[in-house]
């Protein structure tokens, strides 16, 4: 996703047509009307058949509908409050628009909903496997064996050389956003104009040429212990292949529990690199809950050059030991939010035009992963594995029973 062009207001609007169903508890429901906006430039692109979901921020309830020809959809609610994420794709530009805390209550509410325009992605993030596994058939819970998985979902040659990854701030979606303001006139969400990234950024090995992907192909990145894990929890996963690449620096992260020697099958040339470290931890960690996760790759100059450019590196607001990195948000390929199942306090860290939506991890501890679905129809004409792409992990992504690399 690149050349990102984001609108985050949110204008209260005249309502389209009334989509109401019969239905005996019509009385107790008020109608939500939202009217789907493109941003000014892409008005000629076909509304009808955007997806929509509205979801009740506090039972967990989901909505969907379809967008008319006018861009808007209706849905008789019971009162609460909602977030609305409204989704539409067009070969590979992608159009996301996202509401967080619209309240519904005791009368019908009507919004325009602005959409950011991106594009899809080429390598894009196809499984994070974050929330740890049971130590059976010991007692208790094991989180040394996180990983994720990099897909080319592009019909051409991509490479991974000098590709960053990182997380946000703040590490979960429960925890408080220092990031991010309300307007209290219209109830937007207002995002900055970067992506704070914590801890450390790291950087794929490589000198531009070194580690392609072919169109269809994966990578796998462990972030903590390349080593088979399955010789000691059987319902972990096998880290030490040759083909895997690393996050291992133990001048930076020294703590040998979540970062052990790489196994004897992982090469040294996959190890990838600290460029900043900007946290105090001595273990590189995503959250077990609910991190971001997101990729990307510098422009007009190399990583290490940014990091030392002034104002690139600024502190978390009210912290004095923490710091985050600047990225800009054209810079990006592809990034995922992730909410913790457990809790209803979740909140945004992405922006619409990143990632308009996010995928809920039910729990942790459990050996379940996050994977991207597969576009069937798409990979049946390309002719290899087409990943679905919308900008939007509440389409693009789904919670499985076990991580694809257990064996």
């Amino acid at each position: 996703m690149k050349r990102i062009i984001y609108i985050f207001t949110i204008i209260l609007a005249a309502a389209c047509t009334d989509m109401r169903s019969s239905n005996p508890y019509e009385e107790s429901l008020n109608v939500l009307t939202v009217t789907a906006q493109y941003p000014e430039g892409y008005e000629g692109f076909d509304l009808e058949g955007s997806s929509a979901i509205v979801e009740d921020m506090n039972t967990g309830n989901r909505y969907s509908a379809l967008t008319d020809a006018a861009g808007c959809f209706s849905l008789s609610l019971p009162n609460g409050i909602y977030r609305i994420n409204v989704s539409g794709r067009f070969d590979k530009d992608v159009f996301n628009g996202a509401a967080d805390k619209v309240v519904v209550s005791g009368s019908d509410v009507t919004l325009n909903l602005p959409l950011s325009y991106s594009r899809a992605g080429s390598i894009v993030i196809k499984e994070i496997y974050c929330g740890g596994c049971k130590m059976l058939p010991q007692e208790g819970n094991y989180q040394g064996d996180q990983y994720f998985i990099l897909h080319n979902n592009d019909y051409n040659v991509q490479y991974l050389d000098s590709l960053c990854f990182g997380t946000l701030s703040p590490n979960n979606a429960t925890g408080t956003n220092p990031w991010v303001s309300k307007d209290e006139a219209t109830g937007e969400t207002i995002f900055p104009d970067f992506l704070p990234v914590i801890q450390a950024v790291w950087q794929m090995p490589g000198d531009g040429d070194d580690f392609p992907l072919q169109p269809g192909e994966d990578a796998v990145i462990c972030l903590r212990g390349a080593i088979d894990h399955t010789l000691q929890y059987p319902l972990s996963v096998n880290l030490n292949k040759p083909d895997y690449f690393v996050c291992y620096n133990i001048t930076y992260f020294w703590n040998t529990m979540y970062h052990p020697a790489p196994g004897d099958l992982i090469s040294q040339d996959r190890i990838a690199d600290v460029v900043i470290k900007t946290g105090q931890a001595n273990a590189y960690t995503l959250s077990i809950s609910s991190p971001t996760l997101v990729i990307w790759k510098a422009e007009g100059m190399t990583m290490h050059e940014f990091v030392n450019a002034p104002g690139n590196v600024i502190p978390v607001p009210g912290s004095n030991v923490d710091d985050v990195v600047t990225i800009p948000m054209d810079w990006v390929y592809d990034a995922v939010e992730v909410f913790d199942g457990r809790s209803a306090n979740n909140s945004k860290r992405l922006p619409p035009a990143v990632d308009a939506g996010y995928i809920m991890q039910t729990d942790i501890y459990l050996g379940r992963s996050l994977m991207r679905h597969v576009d069937e129809n798409a990979s049946a004409a390309a002719g290899y594995e087409v990943l679905a792409d919308t900008n939007n992990s509440l389409n693009d992504f789904y919670e499985t029973e076990k991580q694809s690399l257990h064996e």
